[in-house]
């Protein structure tokens, strides 16, 4: 005669099964965590288009932000935390109390919270971080205000000083922008249905996105203003002969970039031979209202697959215009700017026909939507079960924080 389980042994034996599952997941995420640390230390992100590792991260495993924050979080100070990397590794500890722990925990701390994480949770970890003792700021004089900037070769980098009530304002306009364009983006890429998210399309704006917005709507404004009430252009000037561009006053610009601004009218365009200008860039180049809506009611969306951007999307000639390539419905596509910068870059290649162009990446391998999760071919790995922390309340009272080691003065 059979009998029937006890509540208390069935859960004892769902959570034998899930000790052993964690401490898979655990030795899982510790190789993850080493492998990204790889493609950081060697700068291999680079050629993957992608702006940053989380956005990496979040786009070939297919996770979360936070989750992809906290694993490029981890790789990033890997070597700093041995003990806790090879906790990971052997199942013991989580990414999650890893995480909490490579985010704030003091340099030369690892021994003491890869003890300490195998007994707490992270919310335990958290507080444990927060306590450690923070060195005391020095005096700073009254701050100047100040805006520099300093050219490189491929770039400019502005910095801006503001006092704190000032800042304030800017910060209030520059959320502002930044939760109307993040609102436009979730607009566009929000899934009504089950369907697994694209990895292909653009990451959600940020800051620099927000303060390019806010300088645009400035210049709107002021043009309003102006008598002319033309918008602030940028203006470029091509050697017809040498292939070559630079910024009216300014820098040279490299063939990609060179491209990218001729590509849509978003800029005006100087021709010149031998040092003299010989005429401005041809009518047919801009995209007239009557192309444009044929274009939007063709392809609503940025024609890179899984993208999903609706907005301020550029048209993409096909074969470029500096190449005789025609202004007309068969040459053009929308793309959003993340990917047109992407395609001028040779991150992506474009091709015909444009009605249902052929996306594919720097290896010629064509796009689509999906991240780089796969069935699992090996074995999982061999490590012993994690029962996880122990659950008790912490008496921090009695606990003693991490204390940094003072700054030698030598």
């Amino acid at each position: 005669m059979s009998t029937t389980p006890t509540p208390t042994q069935r859960l004892e034996v769902l959570f034998d099964e899930l000790a052993e599952l964690a401490g898979q997941r655990n030795a899982i995420d510790g190789r993850i965590v080493e492998i990204v640390a790889e493609v950081e230390r060697d700068e291999l992100w680079g050629a993957t288009g992608a702006r940053s590792v989380p956005a990496l991260v979040a786009w070939k495993l297919g996770t979360s932000s936070g989750n992809a924050h906290a694993i490029s979080t981890v790789a990033h100070r890997l070597e700093e935390f041995p003990r806790c990397a090879q906790g990971m590794r052997e199942g013991r500890l989580s990414l999650d109390q890893v995480g909490v722990i490579a985010a704030g925990a003091g340099e030369g701390s690892d021994e003491h919270y890869a003890e300490l994480a195998g007994v707490a949770t992270v919310s335990q970890l958290r507080t444990a971080v927060r306590l450690e003792p923070r060195p005391d700021p020095d005096p700073r004089p009254p701050v100047r205000r100040s805006v520099t900037k300093t050219g490189g070769e491929h770039s400019a980098s502005w910095r801006i000083t503001l006092p704190h009530d000032e800042a304030a304002t800017f910060d209030a306009a520059l959320q502002s922008h930044l939760d109307a364009l993040i609102t436009e983006w979730k607009s566009d890429h929000s899934n009504g249905d089950d369907e697994a998210i694209s990895d292909e399309r653009p990451p959600m704006p940020g800051v620099v996105d927000a303060f390019l917005r806010l300088v645009e709507a400035g210049w709107d404004a002021e043009a309003t203003r102006r008598p002319h009430g033309q918008r602030t252009t940028v203006v470029v000037h091509v050697d017809v002969e040498k292939r070559a561009g630079a910024l009216h006053l300014g820098p040279l610009l490299g063939d990609a970039e060179r491209q990218y601004l001729t590509c849509d009218a978003t800029c005006e365009v100087w021709f010149e031979r031998d040092g003299r200008v010989i005429g401005a860039g041809r009518t047919t180049r801009s995209v007239n209202r009557r192309l444009r809506r044929a274009l939007e009611h063709r392809n609503p969306s940025c024609a890179v697959p899984g993208c999903g951007a609706t907005r301020g999307l550029h048209a993409h000639h096909i074969r470029h215009w500096e190449d005789g390539g025609p202004t007309d419905l068969d040459n053009l596509v929308l793309i959003c700017p993340y990917h047109h910068r992407l395609h001028h870059r040779g991150a992506i290649t474009i091709n015909g026909p444009a009605d249902n162009p052929l996306i594919t990446d720097s290896s010629g391998e064509a796009l689509g939507s999906g991240t780089l999760a796969r069935p699992p071919n090996g074995r999982p790995p061999d490590v012993p079960p994690c029962p996880g922390p122990h659950g008790e309340r912490a008496d921090w009272w009695w606990y003693e924080p991490f204390q940094p080691q003072s700054p030698s003065t030598n």
